[in-house]
């Protein structure tokens, strides 16, 4: 390579560098509602699905309260909530979602209930990768008062933990193709899904979900980086 190509992509390189050093942080989440409105029970809503796989509503549903009980919150069990739905006559995450407050807490006793929304679930295959993604939103709303206390998302994939294969193009697309088919026979998202529930609704997290009141950390000024 030429001197004049070696400095121009040196200098390219060193620009962005710097714009990513420059890159300003996401500013803080606004608490106070939070704060001020303090909920100990949590109900976790089914989640309403956006992608392909009819398995990621219970995928998701099943790892969401764990990080939230570990929290310091009382969360509902899945299969309570589930069942008092059906009972109720209310049959899917849409079903359930378009409640008003009001009754949700008149069903479930609840302080706040978290709404979840998953974006991505499952294997998707390129031509020579084939990886498992799970993205899901989050927000949390007060049953007492209707007003939303916190909004946020996160994401896992396998690329995460992908190595190198050997065996040239003929193995990558080889691999890839295994991986894909031993993703669908076990449904290997929901490992992925317990990690992006964990990463949205565990604490501390930066700008993430406040510690409850059982926990250690309760009180404690919120993670803002």
């Amino acid at each position: 390579m030429k001197t004049t190509q070696l400095m121009a992509t040196a200098t390219a390189a060193l620009a962005l560098a710097l714009l990513q050093g420059c890159a300003t942080p996401p500013p803080p989440h606004d608490y106070r509602a939070f704060l001020e409105a303090r909920p100990a029970a949590l109900l976790v809503m089914p989640p309403l699905n956006d992608s392909p796989d009819v398995k990621a509503t219970p995928g998701v549903w099943a790892h969401a309260t764990r990080p939230l009980a570990e929290a310091g919150y009382y969360v509902l069990p899945v299969t309570l909530v589930d069942e008092t739905f059906r009972q109720n006559g209310v049959q899917t995450a849409a079903d359930a979602h378009g409640l008003p407050p009001k009754k949700l807490r008149d069903y479930f006793g609840a302080d706040a209930a978290v709404y979840l929304r998953v974006k991505q679930y499952g294997s998707t295959y390129a031509v020579v990768a084939s990886d498992v993604k799970v993205e899901v939103e989050a927000k949390i709303i007060d049953l007492r008062s209707g007003q939303q206390l916190w909004e946020g998302k996160a994401m896992a994939t396998s690329a995460e933990q992908r190595q190198q294969t050997q065996g040239g193009l003929a193995g990558l697309l080889i691999a890839a193709l295994v991986k894909q088919v031993m993703a669908s026979a076990t449904d290997s998202a929901l490992i992925w899904a317990a990690v992006a529930n964990d990463r949205l609704l565990g604490v501390p997290r930066a700008n993430g979900v406040l510690p409850g009141p059982r926990s250690p950390q309760a009180g404690q000024p919120p993670v803002s980086r």
